[in-house]
Protein backbone atom coordinates (compact mmCIF):
# COMPACT_ATOMS: atom_id res chain seq x y z
CA UNK A 1 0.00 0.00 0.00
CA UNK A 2 1.27 3.62 -0.81
CA UNK A 3 2.30 5.73 2.06
CA UNK A 4 0.20 8.78 2.01
CA UNK A 5 2.39 11.62 0.94
CA UNK A 6 2.24 14.98 3.02
CA UNK A 7 2.77 19.02 2.45
CA UNK A 8 5.94 19.51 4.81
CA UNK A 9 5.00 22.73 5.64
CA UNK A 10 2.16 25.01 6.12
CA UNK A 11 3.29 27.83 3.61
CA UNK A 12 3.80 24.95 1.05
CA UNK A 13 0.07 23.44 1.43
CA UNK A 14 -1.26 27.55 1.67
CA UNK A 15 0.72 27.68 -1.61
CA UNK A 16 0.00 24.91 -3.61
CA UNK A 17 -3.85 25.10 -2.41
CA UNK A 18 -3.78 29.38 -3.76
CA UNK A 19 -1.70 28.27 -6.71
CA UNK A 20 -4.40 25.40 -7.75
CA UNK A 21 -7.10 28.11 -7.14
CA UNK A 22 -5.11 30.54 -8.89
CA UNK A 23 -5.89 29.81 -12.41
CA UNK A 24 -7.09 31.24 -15.64
CA UNK A 25 -10.39 31.90 -14.63
CA UNK A 26 -9.36 34.50 -12.26
CA UNK A 27 -7.13 36.06 -14.80
CA UNK A 28 -9.49 36.31 -17.73
CA UNK A 29 -12.96 35.02 -16.21
CA UNK A 30 -13.29 37.26 -12.91
CA UNK A 31 -12.94 40.30 -15.19
CA UNK A 32 -15.04 39.79 -18.34
CA UNK A 33 -17.99 38.72 -15.79
CA UNK A 34 -17.31 42.07 -13.82
CA UNK A 35 -17.23 43.70 -16.92
CA UNK A 36 -20.32 41.89 -18.12
CA UNK A 37 -22.34 42.57 -14.84
CA UNK A 38 -21.76 46.26 -13.68
CA UNK A 39 -17.82 46.29 -12.39
CA UNK A 40 -17.86 47.46 -8.72
CA UNK A 41 -21.26 46.20 -8.09
CA UNK A 42 -20.04 42.50 -9.17
CA UNK A 43 -16.97 42.96 -7.41
CA UNK A 44 -18.96 43.67 -4.31
CA UNK A 45 -20.91 40.49 -4.34
CA UNK A 46 -18.10 38.05 -5.83
CA UNK A 47 -16.24 39.87 -1.97
CA UNK A 48 -19.13 38.90 0.17
CA UNK A 49 -19.67 35.35 -1.22
CA UNK A 50 -15.72 34.65 -0.73
CA UNK A 51 -15.84 35.44 3.04
CA UNK A 52 -18.91 33.24 3.53
CA UNK A 53 -20.37 31.32 0.89
CA UNK A 54 -17.09 30.22 -0.35
CA UNK A 55 -15.35 29.78 2.86
CA UNK A 56 -17.88 27.34 4.45
CA UNK A 57 -17.12 25.08 1.03
CA UNK A 58 -13.34 24.77 0.82
CA UNK A 59 -13.47 24.44 5.20
CA UNK A 60 -15.37 21.77 4.58
CA UNK A 61 -13.74 20.26 1.54
CA UNK A 62 -10.70 20.06 2.94
CA UNK A 63 -11.65 19.11 6.41
CA UNK A 64 -12.98 15.58 4.66
CA UNK A 65 -9.86 15.07 3.23
CA UNK A 66 -7.77 15.16 6.06
CA UNK A 67 -10.43 13.77 8.37
CA UNK A 68 -10.04 10.55 6.09
CA UNK A 69 -6.59 11.04 4.46
CA UNK A 70 -8.01 10.29 1.38
CA UNK A 71 -9.16 11.35 -2.01
CA UNK A 72 -12.55 11.93 -3.29
CA UNK A 73 -13.72 9.04 -4.17
CA UNK A 74 -12.92 7.03 -1.11
CA UNK A 75 -13.44 10.10 1.32
CA UNK A 76 -17.07 10.47 0.94
CA UNK A 77 -17.67 6.73 0.66
CA UNK A 78 -15.72 6.41 4.33
CA UNK A 79 -17.78 9.21 6.00
CA UNK A 80 -21.37 7.57 4.87
CA UNK A 81 -21.69 4.85 1.96
CA UNK A 82 -24.38 6.23 0.82
CA UNK A 83 -22.76 8.90 -0.65
CA UNK A 84 -20.18 6.93 -2.32
CA UNK A 85 -21.76 8.49 -6.16
CA UNK A 86 -20.79 11.59 -4.43
CA UNK A 87 -16.91 10.86 -4.59
CA UNK A 88 -17.39 9.52 -7.88
CA UNK A 89 -18.98 12.61 -9.38
CA UNK A 90 -15.83 14.62 -7.84
CA UNK A 91 -13.51 12.52 -9.42
CA UNK A 92 -15.28 13.21 -12.55
CA UNK A 93 -15.12 16.67 -12.57
CA UNK A 94 -11.00 16.85 -12.79
CA UNK A 95 -11.03 13.79 -15.25
CA UNK A 96 -13.29 16.35 -17.78
CA UNK A 97 -11.43 19.08 -16.56
CA UNK A 98 -7.71 18.52 -17.15
CA UNK A 99 -7.53 18.17 -21.05
CA UNK A 100 -9.33 20.44 -21.97
CA UNK A 101 -8.09 23.16 -19.61
CA UNK A 102 -4.72 21.61 -20.67
CA UNK A 103 -5.54 22.46 -24.62
CA UNK A 104 -5.94 26.46 -23.46
CA UNK A 105 -3.01 26.05 -21.30
CA UNK A 106 -1.02 25.27 -24.56
CA UNK A 107 -2.83 28.32 -26.46
CA UNK A 108 -1.38 30.62 -23.16
CA UNK A 109 2.55 28.57 -24.09
CA UNK A 110 2.19 30.14 -27.86
CA UNK A 111 0.81 33.44 -26.94
CA UNK A 112 4.02 33.52 -24.64
CA UNK A 113 6.55 32.87 -27.13
CA UNK A 114 5.18 34.99 -29.97
CA UNK A 115 5.76 37.64 -27.95
CA UNK A 116 9.00 36.45 -26.23
CA UNK A 117 10.22 35.79 -29.60
CA UNK A 118 9.37 39.68 -30.70
CA UNK A 119 5.79 39.01 -33.14
CA UNK A 120 3.64 40.95 -30.97
CA UNK A 121 2.16 43.34 -33.49
CA UNK A 122 1.36 40.09 -35.56
CA UNK A 123 -0.39 38.82 -32.18
CA UNK A 124 -2.60 41.99 -32.14
CA UNK A 125 -4.09 41.01 -36.01
CA UNK A 126 -7.63 39.92 -35.59
CA UNK A 127 -7.34 36.95 -37.85
CA UNK A 128 -4.35 35.92 -35.65
CA UNK A 129 -6.07 33.56 -33.33
CA UNK A 130 -8.80 32.18 -35.11
CA UNK A 131 -5.68 31.15 -37.44
CA UNK A 132 -4.18 29.33 -35.22
CA UNK A 133 -6.97 27.65 -33.18
CA UNK A 134 -7.88 26.93 -37.35
CA UNK A 135 -4.94 24.93 -37.80
CA UNK A 136 -5.61 21.70 -36.66
CA UNK A 137 -1.79 20.60 -36.13
CA UNK A 138 -0.36 23.54 -34.27
CA UNK A 139 -2.56 23.78 -31.17
CA UNK A 140 -2.36 20.03 -30.44
CA UNK A 141 1.87 20.54 -30.14
CA UNK A 142 1.15 23.09 -27.43
CA UNK A 143 -1.21 21.04 -25.71
CA UNK A 144 0.77 17.68 -25.60
CA UNK A 145 3.47 20.73 -24.05
CA UNK A 146 1.44 21.87 -21.74
CA UNK A 147 0.14 18.49 -20.07
CA UNK A 148 3.44 16.80 -20.39
CA UNK A 149 5.28 20.01 -18.35
CA UNK A 150 2.19 19.20 -15.95
CA UNK A 151 2.80 15.38 -16.04
CA UNK A 152 6.51 16.12 -15.26
CA UNK A 153 5.97 18.03 -12.18
CA UNK A 154 3.48 15.75 -10.51
CA UNK A 155 5.42 12.83 -11.19
CA UNK A 156 8.13 14.18 -8.65
CA UNK A 157 4.99 13.99 -5.89
CA UNK A 158 3.67 16.57 -3.49
CA UNK A 159 6.72 17.29 -1.28
CA UNK A 160 9.46 17.55 -4.46
CA UNK A 161 6.90 18.74 -7.32
CA UNK A 162 3.95 20.30 -6.37
CA UNK A 163 5.03 22.22 -3.22
CA UNK A 164 8.60 23.26 -4.49
CA UNK A 165 6.90 24.25 -7.99
CA UNK A 166 4.37 26.33 -5.94
CA UNK A 167 6.96 27.70 -3.63
CA UNK A 168 8.43 29.50 -6.38
CA UNK A 169 5.95 30.11 -9.08
CA UNK A 170 3.01 31.66 -6.46
CA UNK A 171 5.22 34.41 -5.33
CA UNK A 172 6.79 35.50 -9.16
CA UNK A 173 2.95 35.35 -10.18
CA UNK A 174 1.92 37.76 -7.27
CA UNK A 175 4.71 39.95 -7.84
CA UNK A 176 4.17 39.82 -11.79
CA UNK A 177 0.08 40.76 -11.04
CA UNK A 178 1.45 43.90 -9.13
CA UNK A 179 3.91 44.95 -11.49
CA UNK A 180 1.36 44.83 -14.49
CA UNK A 181 -1.69 46.11 -12.52
CA UNK A 182 0.33 49.13 -11.39
CA UNK A 183 1.54 49.85 -14.78
CA UNK A 184 -1.54 49.88 -16.00
CA UNK A 185 -3.72 52.07 -13.55
CA UNK A 186 -0.98 54.65 -14.02
CA UNK A 187 -1.70 55.26 -18.07
CA UNK A 188 -3.24 58.24 -19.32
CA UNK A 189 -7.24 57.61 -19.28
CA UNK A 190 -7.02 54.47 -17.12
CA UNK A 191 -8.74 56.08 -14.24
CA UNK A 192 -12.33 56.20 -15.49
CA UNK A 193 -11.98 52.28 -16.09
CA UNK A 194 -10.93 51.91 -12.43
CA UNK A 195 -14.09 54.00 -11.33
CA UNK A 196 -16.13 51.79 -13.84
CA UNK A 197 -14.44 48.16 -12.19
CA UNK A 198 -14.42 49.85 -8.81
CA UNK A 199 -17.51 51.52 -8.25
CA UNK A 200 -20.83 49.55 -7.61
CA UNK A 201 -23.71 50.69 -9.66
CA UNK A 202 -26.79 49.16 -8.14
CA UNK A 203 -28.71 49.79 -11.12
CA UNK A 204 -26.33 46.93 -12.74
CA UNK A 205 -27.52 44.63 -9.72
CA UNK A 206 -30.11 41.72 -10.70
CA UNK A 207 -30.09 38.12 -9.28
CA UNK A 208 -28.20 36.97 -12.59
CA UNK A 209 -25.16 39.18 -11.48
CA UNK A 210 -25.32 36.79 -7.72
CA UNK A 211 -25.85 33.80 -9.83
CA UNK A 212 -22.65 34.86 -11.86
CA UNK A 213 -20.68 35.70 -8.81
CA UNK A 214 -21.54 32.20 -7.07
CA UNK A 215 -20.72 30.18 -10.26
CA UNK A 216 -17.29 32.35 -10.22
CA UNK A 217 -16.26 31.18 -6.73
CA UNK A 218 -16.29 27.34 -8.06
CA UNK A 219 -13.85 28.59 -10.88
CA UNK A 220 -11.57 30.67 -8.72
CA UNK A 221 -11.45 28.67 -5.48
CA UNK A 222 -11.40 24.78 -6.71
CA UNK A 223 -14.57 23.80 -5.14
CA UNK A 224 -16.16 20.51 -5.66
CA UNK A 225 -13.35 19.56 -8.03
CA UNK A 226 -12.19 17.01 -5.20
CA UNK A 227 -8.99 19.40 -5.17
CA UNK A 228 -9.16 20.79 -2.08
CA UNK A 229 -10.49 17.07 -0.46
CA UNK A 230 -7.20 15.39 -1.94
CA UNK A 231 -5.12 18.84 -0.82
CA UNK A 232 -6.69 18.31 2.50
CA UNK A 233 -5.81 14.53 2.82
CA UNK A 234 -1.97 15.74 2.41
CA UNK A 235 -2.21 18.43 5.74
CA UNK A 236 -0.86 17.57 8.61
CA UNK A 237 -2.68 17.47 11.76
CA UNK A 238 -0.75 20.63 13.30
CA UNK A 239 -2.01 23.10 10.29
CA UNK A 240 -4.66 25.00 11.03
CA UNK A 241 -7.00 24.76 8.85
CA UNK A 242 -9.14 27.62 9.50
CA UNK A 243 -5.90 30.19 9.08
CA UNK A 244 -4.89 28.33 5.89
CA UNK A 245 -8.48 28.63 4.57
CA UNK A 246 -8.85 32.60 4.95
CA UNK A 247 -4.96 32.61 3.60
CA UNK A 248 -6.12 31.06 0.40
CA UNK A 249 -9.32 32.66 0.14
CA UNK A 250 -7.31 35.94 0.18
CA UNK A 251 -4.12 34.92 -1.87
CA UNK A 252 -7.15 33.59 -4.33
CA UNK A 253 -9.47 36.49 -4.05
CA UNK A 254 -6.71 39.27 -4.37
CA UNK A 255 -5.17 37.78 -7.56
CA UNK A 256 -8.62 38.01 -9.39
CA UNK A 257 -9.19 41.69 -8.40
CA UNK A 258 -5.62 42.83 -9.32
CA UNK A 259 -6.48 40.53 -12.89
CA UNK A 260 -8.94 42.91 -12.86
CA UNK A 261 -7.27 45.98 -12.46
CA UNK A 262 -4.92 45.09 -15.14
CA UNK A 263 -7.76 43.83 -17.93
CA UNK A 264 -11.15 45.70 -17.36
CA UNK A 265 -9.62 49.47 -17.03
CA UNK A 266 -6.72 48.92 -20.18
CA UNK A 267 -9.21 47.47 -22.43
CA UNK A 268 -11.88 49.70 -21.47
CA UNK A 269 -9.94 52.68 -22.13
CA UNK A 270 -8.67 51.07 -25.70
CA UNK A 271 -12.63 50.79 -26.70
CA UNK A 272 -13.46 53.93 -25.06
CA UNK A 273 -15.21 53.12 -22.65
CA UNK A 274 -17.82 50.21 -24.01
CA UNK A 275 -17.80 46.94 -22.41
CA UNK A 276 -19.23 44.75 -25.07
CA UNK A 277 -15.50 43.69 -25.78
CA UNK A 278 -14.82 42.74 -22.24
CA UNK A 279 -17.72 40.55 -22.67
CA UNK A 280 -16.25 37.85 -25.04
CA UNK A 281 -14.50 35.46 -22.53
CA UNK A 282 -11.19 33.75 -24.20
CA UNK A 283 -11.39 36.65 -26.92
CA UNK A 284 -10.07 39.27 -24.26
CA UNK A 285 -6.98 37.43 -23.54
CA UNK A 286 -6.06 36.42 -26.66
CA UNK A 287 -7.63 38.82 -29.13
CA UNK A 288 -8.13 42.00 -27.50
CA UNK A 289 -4.99 42.39 -25.15
CA UNK A 290 -2.57 42.06 -27.76
CA UNK A 291 -3.97 44.87 -29.35
CA UNK A 292 -4.02 46.64 -26.01
CA UNK A 293 -0.47 45.91 -25.96
CA UNK A 294 0.82 46.95 -29.29
CA UNK A 295 -0.77 50.23 -28.72
CA UNK A 296 1.49 50.75 -25.91
CA UNK A 297 4.76 53.23 -27.20
CA UNK A 298 8.41 51.43 -28.05
CA UNK A 299 8.82 47.60 -27.02
CA UNK A 300 7.10 48.31 -23.33
CA UNK A 301 4.28 46.38 -25.39
CA UNK A 302 6.11 43.49 -25.64
CA UNK A 303 7.61 43.16 -22.56
CA UNK A 304 4.68 43.63 -20.87
CA UNK A 305 3.05 40.77 -22.97
CA UNK A 306 5.69 38.87 -22.46
CA UNK A 307 4.90 39.17 -18.31
CA UNK A 308 1.69 38.90 -18.74
CA UNK A 309 1.46 35.43 -20.65
CA UNK A 310 4.44 34.31 -18.31
CA UNK A 311 1.78 35.12 -15.05
CA UNK A 312 -1.25 32.92 -17.23
CA UNK A 313 1.52 30.28 -17.88
CA UNK A 314 2.50 30.22 -14.44
CA UNK A 315 -1.54 30.35 -13.24
CA UNK A 316 -2.77 28.35 -15.57
CA UNK A 317 -0.15 25.34 -14.69
CA UNK A 318 -0.54 25.47 -10.77
CA UNK A 319 -4.29 24.76 -11.86
CA UNK A 320 -3.45 22.04 -14.04
CA UNK A 321 -0.90 20.70 -11.57
CA UNK A 322 -3.93 20.19 -8.91
CA UNK A 323 -6.24 18.95 -11.09
CA UNK A 324 -3.66 16.44 -12.62
CA UNK A 325 -2.84 15.34 -8.81
CA UNK A 326 -6.34 15.16 -7.94
CA UNK A 327 -6.82 12.38 -10.88
CA UNK A 328 -3.52 10.90 -9.69
CA UNK A 329 -4.22 10.55 -6.22
CA UNK A 330 -7.90 8.89 -6.99
CA UNK A 331 -6.53 6.07 -9.23
CA UNK A 332 -3.46 5.59 -7.02
CA UNK A 333 -6.05 5.38 -3.73
CA UNK A 334 -8.07 2.73 -6.25
CA UNK A 335 -5.32 0.31 -7.87
CA UNK A 336 -2.84 0.76 -5.62
CA UNK A 337 -0.79 1.79 -8.64
CA UNK A 338 2.70 3.65 -7.82
CA UNK A 339 2.90 7.01 -8.69
CA UNK A 340 4.60 6.75 -12.02
CA UNK A 341 2.40 3.77 -13.73
CA UNK A 342 -0.55 6.34 -12.58
CA UNK A 343 1.00 9.48 -13.79
CA UNK A 344 1.84 7.70 -17.22
CA UNK A 345 -1.66 7.10 -17.31
CA UNK A 346 -3.17 9.87 -16.71
CA UNK A 347 -1.05 11.68 -18.92
CA UNK A 348 -1.76 9.70 -22.04
CA UNK A 349 -6.12 9.44 -20.97
CA UNK A 350 -6.13 13.39 -20.77
CA UNK A 351 -3.93 13.65 -24.37
CA UNK A 352 -6.32 11.38 -25.72
CA UNK A 353 -8.94 13.45 -24.05
CA UNK A 354 -8.04 16.90 -24.84
CA UNK A 355 -7.69 16.52 -28.78
CA UNK A 356 -11.24 16.41 -29.39
CA UNK A 357 -11.48 19.77 -27.71
CA UNK A 358 -8.94 21.09 -30.06
CA UNK A 359 -10.10 19.62 -33.10
CA UNK A 360 -13.18 21.00 -32.57
CA UNK A 361 -12.13 24.64 -33.48
CA UNK A 362 -11.19 23.16 -37.04
CA UNK A 363 -11.75 19.66 -38.59
CA UNK A 364 -14.50 18.98 -36.34
CA UNK A 365 -16.01 22.35 -35.75
CA UNK A 366 -18.68 21.24 -37.71
CA UNK A 367 -19.57 18.94 -34.80
CA UNK A 368 -21.81 20.53 -32.07
CA UNK A 369 -23.90 19.55 -29.41
CA UNK A 370 -26.91 20.75 -27.12
CA UNK A 371 -27.01 24.86 -28.26
CA UNK A 372 -24.61 24.90 -30.69
CA UNK A 373 -21.86 23.68 -28.11
CA UNK A 374 -18.28 22.46 -29.39
CA UNK A 375 -15.99 19.88 -27.77
CA UNK A 376 -14.85 22.15 -25.11
CA UNK A 377 -17.66 24.09 -24.48
CA UNK A 378 -19.35 20.96 -23.88
CA UNK A 379 -17.15 19.24 -21.66
CA UNK A 380 -16.99 22.74 -19.75
CA UNK A 381 -20.68 22.97 -19.71
CA UNK A 382 -20.96 19.46 -17.88
CA UNK A 383 -18.18 19.59 -15.67
CA UNK A 384 -18.86 23.38 -14.12
CA UNK A 385 -22.61 23.73 -14.91
CA UNK A 386 -23.88 20.37 -14.07
CA UNK A 387 -21.56 18.32 -12.16
CA UNK A 388 -20.07 21.27 -9.33
CA UNK A 389 -23.32 22.37 -7.87
CA UNK A 390 -24.46 18.86 -7.91
CA UNK A 391 -21.51 17.81 -5.57
CA UNK A 392 -21.43 21.05 -3.66
CA UNK A 393 -25.02 20.45 -2.68
CA UNK A 394 -24.62 16.98 -1.94
CA UNK A 395 -21.12 17.94 0.31
CA UNK A 396 -23.66 19.90 2.12
CA UNK A 397 -26.36 17.57 2.91
CA UNK A 398 -23.47 15.17 3.90
CA UNK A 399 -22.06 17.43 6.42
CA UNK A 400 -24.85 19.57 7.31
CA UNK A 401 -27.27 16.66 7.67
CA UNK A 402 -25.94 13.76 8.25
CA UNK A 403 -22.21 13.79 9.70
CA UNK A 404 -23.29 16.69 10.98
CA UNK A 405 -21.24 20.24 10.93
CA UNK A 406 -19.62 19.35 14.45
CA UNK A 407 -17.66 16.51 12.75
CA UNK A 408 -16.04 19.13 10.59
CA UNK A 409 -15.39 21.57 13.42
CA UNK A 410 -13.76 18.88 15.44
CA UNK A 411 -11.29 18.54 12.80
CA UNK A 412 -10.81 22.06 12.19
CA UNK A 413 -10.33 22.47 16.01
CA UNK A 414 -7.75 19.44 16.37
CA UNK A 415 -4.26 21.93 15.85
CA UNK A 416 -5.66 24.42 18.95
CA UNK A 417 -9.06 23.80 19.98
CA UNK A 418 -10.03 26.98 18.50
CA UNK A 419 -12.71 27.53 14.85
CA UNK A 420 -13.43 31.41 15.20
CA UNK A 421 -16.29 31.05 12.60
CA UNK A 422 -18.33 28.29 13.25
CA UNK A 423 -21.00 30.05 13.90
CA UNK A 424 -21.10 31.23 10.22
CA UNK A 425 -19.84 27.52 8.57
CA UNK A 426 -22.66 25.95 10.57
CA UNK A 427 -25.62 28.11 9.23
CA UNK A 428 -23.82 28.65 5.52
CA UNK A 429 -23.30 24.89 5.25
CA UNK A 430 -26.57 23.81 6.24
CA UNK A 431 -28.81 26.62 5.23
CA UNK A 432 -27.92 28.97 2.89
CA UNK A 433 -25.18 27.39 0.78
CA UNK A 434 -27.29 24.58 -0.48
CA UNK A 435 -30.05 26.84 -1.46
CA UNK A 436 -28.33 29.05 -3.36
CA UNK A 437 -26.20 26.16 -5.07
CA UNK A 438 -29.78 24.83 -6.02
CA UNK A 439 -30.04 27.79 -7.97
CA UNK A 440 -26.94 27.94 -9.57
CA UNK A 441 -27.77 24.76 -10.62
CA UNK A 442 -31.01 25.71 -12.38
CA UNK A 443 -29.60 28.77 -13.80
CA UNK A 444 -26.10 27.72 -15.39
CA UNK A 445 -28.16 24.63 -16.76
CA UNK A 446 -30.98 26.81 -18.61
CA UNK A 447 -27.86 29.34 -19.87
CA UNK A 448 -26.52 26.42 -21.26
CA UNK A 449 -29.32 25.17 -22.80
CA UNK A 450 -30.05 28.40 -24.36
CA UNK A 451 -33.27 28.71 -22.18
CA UNK A 452 -32.22 32.14 -21.55
CA UNK A 453 -30.12 34.71 -22.38
CA UNK A 454 -27.86 36.67 -20.15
Amino acid sequence: MNQRSNFTSKIGFVLAAAGSAVGLGNLWRFPYLAAQYGGGTFLLVYLILAVTFGFALMIAEIAIGRKTGLSAIGAYKALDKRFGFVGVLTAAVPIIILPYYSVIGGWVIKYFVTFISGDAHAAANDSYFGGFIGSPVEPIGWFFLFIALTAIIVLFGVEKGIEKVSKVMMPILAVLTVGIAVYVVTRPGAMDGVLYYLKPNFKDFSPTTVFAAMGQLFYSMSLAMGIMVTYGSYMKKDNHMEKSVRQIELFDTAIAFMAGLMIVPAAYTFYGGSTEELKKGPTLMFVILPKVFDQMPGVMGTVIGVAFFLLVFFAALTSSISLMETVVSIVMDKTKWGRKLTCIVVFVFSLLMGIPSSLGFNIWGHITFLNGLTFLDLFDFVSNSVIMPIVAFFTCVLVGFIIKPKAIADEVKETDGTFKSEKLFTVMIKWVAPIFILAILVFSVAEGMGWIAV
